[in-house]
């Protein structure tokens, strides 16, 4: 062995410092926090979720608009439009835009706020033409073919002064004149209230379904998960059909009819989380200690399949909200004048040619929504794996 040299055991001087000691580990909370906070997609997903309800909750309130009010003389008006200007012999100038696709012109200011619908003379069906009066200067619009001009008396055309956004609809109106802007902030709210209601009955009939399941084992799991997969067997979007046929459409019916079969994913998932740990050391040591089976559950195994449980939750929150969309984009879903995505979408895609403005809203909204909660799901399956830690 070799030997150690006797000034290596020398004393410390007494003024020299010693090295500080080592931070304490971060703890399982703190890591799973470090964790999602270096996930970007988590939560800039996070950031819009939060925006979302927000706004689907308190924007309503602050518009002047309603989900229901109609105005036909201002339907569908574009969000974004290409404006004109007239100026008559008194100087007075008239801001108006061409609806290209209903041949009507709307007066808007000099900001971008509608105004009102021009007043014309009658259409000549046989020259396929109207005209216009502001002041004295005549405006006709022809259109005998596509696109239409707007044509003045000395038969020039009249050129557009520039674009304008729409300032009094935002995201414009819809065929009967309804400020989409509202009724897709209205949309949000339904669905995203028949998403959170069905998941929490997911949560607790699914949890405690499959914890009971797992626990038990034996006969009692047997009949309990035949019963689950008899569920199973039929597709959930026809189980679904058929319970809004019986209940009929609704807001109340369709959150019945999801959250009624909505469950059986997540008591599969912990029923598995607990026949995995219900072997542990820590289970066996409180059963000798006298624990009943319900403390044992839920003091000791359901705690600790949070993890797959908040991960299940997150992903099954845009199925909910899919399915929804899906039910009222058939016409099984909330009635008129209640609006959701999929309403919103059904509406839309009558008029996909003329007015795309009104389903890029509602499609763009449920994919972003659905993004966001699969980025968010990522993102908690990545920060509660302990076998990240560290």
């Amino acid at each position: 062995m070799t030997q150690i040299a006797p000034e290596m055991w020398a004393k410390l001087p007494a003024d020299a410092t010693q090295a500080p000691p080592p931070p304490p580990a971060p703890t399982y909370g703190q890591e799973v926090r470090r964790r999602l906070l270096a996930n970007k997609p988590a939560m800039a997903s996070i950031v819009f979720i939060v925006a979302l309800v927000i706004a689907a909750f308190f924007g309503p309130a602050l518009s002047p608009h309603t989900y229901f009010r109609q105005d036909l003389k201002l339907s569908n008006i574009p969000p974004v439009f290409e404006t004109y200007a007239v100026t008559s012999s008194t100087g007075e100038t008239t801001h108006f835009f061409l609806n290209a696709s209903n041949f009507n012109l709307y007066e808007v200011d000099s900001e971008g706020h509608v105004l009102s619908l021009v007043r014309g003379e009658r259409r000549d069906m046989i020259k396929k033409s109207q005209a216009f009066e502001f002041g004295d200067t005549t405006v006709t619009l022809d259109y005998s073919r596509l696109p239409p001009r707007l044509l003045l008396a000395d038969g020039s055309e009249l050129r557009p002064s520039g674009w304008s956004w729409n300032r009094t609809y935002i995201f414009g109106t819809d065929q009967l004149g309804r400020d989409i802007l509202v009724r897709q902030l209205y949309g949000a709210q339904i669905s995203l209230t028949v998403a959170f209601v069905a998941t929490l009955v997911n949560f607790f009939v699914g949890v405690f379904y499959g914890g009971i399941a797992g626990y038990m084992g034996g006969k009692v799991d047997a009949v309990m998960m035949r019963f689950v997969e008899i569920i199973s067997t039929i597709p959930l979007t026809l189980y679904v059909v058929l319970l809004m046929v019986v209940f009929d459409s609704g807001l109340l019916s369709i959150i019945i009819a999801i959250g009624s079969v909505f469950w059986v994913d997540m008591a599969r998932i912990v029923r598995g989380q607990i026949l995995s740990l219900k072997s542990q050391d820590y289970v066996a040591a409180a059963r000798t200690m006298g624990a009943s089976p319900a403390r044992i559950l839920t003091r000791h195994l359901l705690p600790n399949s949070i993890g797959p449980i908040i991960v299940t939750l997150t992903m099954l929150i845009p199925s909910a909200i899919f399915i929804e969309s899906f039910m009222s984009f058939i016409g099984l879903g909330v009635t008129p004048p209640l609006a959701s995505w999929g309403s919103l979408t059904s509406e839309a895609v009558e008029t996909l040619r003329a007015y795309p403005h009104q389903l890029f809203f509602p499609a763009a909204a449920i994919s972003l929504t659905m993004f966001a909660f699969n980025f968010l799901g990522d993102g908690l399956r990545d920060a509660l794996d302990p076998r990240l830690r560290g």
